[in-house]
């Protein structure tokens, strides 16, 4: 019989450098048993012990491709989901701590999807109507959800392509959870602010009319990132009235107007690799988590080229912050052990129709 598993209670009080030492003699004897996988916004020390490091739906794909037992995602829920349900049968996911969440995420619950659902059918038929589309940053359920309503998932660099099939469907779109992607791969396909709607889920009938529904092409969620609003128009005019020959490259979960005076806007590994490919001698603006920032400030340090973070006050995913070193110490240390801690596993069901809306997604871009 298998005995309980180690207690965090040990681990909490490890120095990092102390629990940064036991996670790599642990890797050492799980050797490919184990897929250690790292979100960009992920904190170095944890980051720095990655096997592979990018978006959360890149990952989830490599992952599914290696031959390791156990997919360890230092990233948030979400992501620990999208690596289960596109994973194989034998994989096992698992996210460090429980608690890493995503607060963008959960704006939007199954519940007030459902029942905005049901207030939009007395206006039109919903499902005849409107095509829901999900940014991967939201729950397996909601993903399951679009699954079986006909709808897809998107991520911030297919967005607009996904509009574009989801418009081929059906004459509207209902966008959720992220306002600012949905907004603005919206107004990078012409459609006019206008035509684009806030539904608000703590009012009834989202806090609109009735006409505003009716003339709506996209009918955005109330939710946002709280990391991406911390950023300001007012940070990239300063930035520009100081150094008028630079870059600025912000991420399309900022606000409308942070990226309609940005010079690049784009995901992750959008920035990544603009920022990469830049002239030497560069000076750039970027509005993304700070982590990201820094490290990439860092990597094309020796060519010149100067990184800047957009907000004035500090500005990182709290949540994942949570995945620590002593957090992915003893998860490792429970797996050298032969104990499974943290798993993530979808439910079949749920799992079955969000991996449609997914795969609907892959099949368009």
């Amino acid at each position: 019989m298998q005995t309980a598993s180690i207690s965090f209670d040990r681990f909490n009080e490890l120095a990092d450098k102390a629990a940064g030492e036991r996670i790599r003699a642990a890797r050492a004897k799980l050797g490919d048993k184990v897929v250690l996988l790292c979100h960009h916004y992920q904190r170095a020390d944890v980051y720095a012990h990655a096997d592979i490091t990018g978006d959360s739906l890149k990952l989830s794909r490599l992952a599914s491709q290696s031959d390791a037992e156990n997919i360890v995602f230092c990233g948030v829920h979400f992501m620990a989901e999208v690596a289960d349900i596109l994973s194989r049968p034998e994989q096992i996911s698992i996210l460090p701590d429980l608690a890493a969440g995503c607060s963008m995420a959960d704006m939007a619950s199954l519940a007030k999807v459902e029942r905005a659902w049901r207030e939009l059918a007395a206006v039109l038929n919903p499902d005849e109507k409107i095509t829901p589309v999900t940014y991967i940053n939201s729950a397996a359920d909601l993903k399951a959800f679009c699954g079986e309503h006909g709808g897809i998932v998107c991520t911030s660099s297919n967005a607009p392509k996904i509009l574009e099939w989801s418009f081929a469907q059906r004459e509207k779109v209902l966008f959720f959870p992220d306002q600012h992607l949905g907004r603005w791969s919206g107004f990078k396909m012409g459609i006019s602010l206008d035509e684009m709607v806030i539904w608000n889920p703590d009012l009834e009938q989202g806090g609109l009319t009735r006409e505003q529904i009716e003339k709506a092409k996209i009918i955005l969620w109330h939710g946002y990132c709280s990391v991406h609003q911390m950023f300001q128009p007012g940070d990239i005019l300063k930035f520009r009235n100081q150094h008028p020959d630079g870059l600025v490259i912000s991420h399309p979960e900022c606000s409308f107007e942070v990226c309609k005076q940005s010079d690049y806007i784009g995901s992750t590994e959008t920035i990544l690799n603009t920022v990469k490919a830049g002239p030497p001698n560069t000076r750039w603006l970027v509005g993304t988590e700070l982590n990201l920032v820094e490290r990439l400030a860092q990597e094309v340090k020796h060519e010149g080229k100067i990184v800047q973070f957009m907000a004035s006050t500090i500005c990182m995913c709290s949540t994942m912050q949570r995945i620590d070193p002593q957090h992915l110490a003893w998860t490792l240390e429970n797996l050298v052990e032969g104990r499974v801690v943290n798993q993530i596993k979808v439910p079949e069901h749920e799992a079955k129709l969000a991996k449609i809306s997914l795969e609907r997604m892959l099949a368009v871009s």
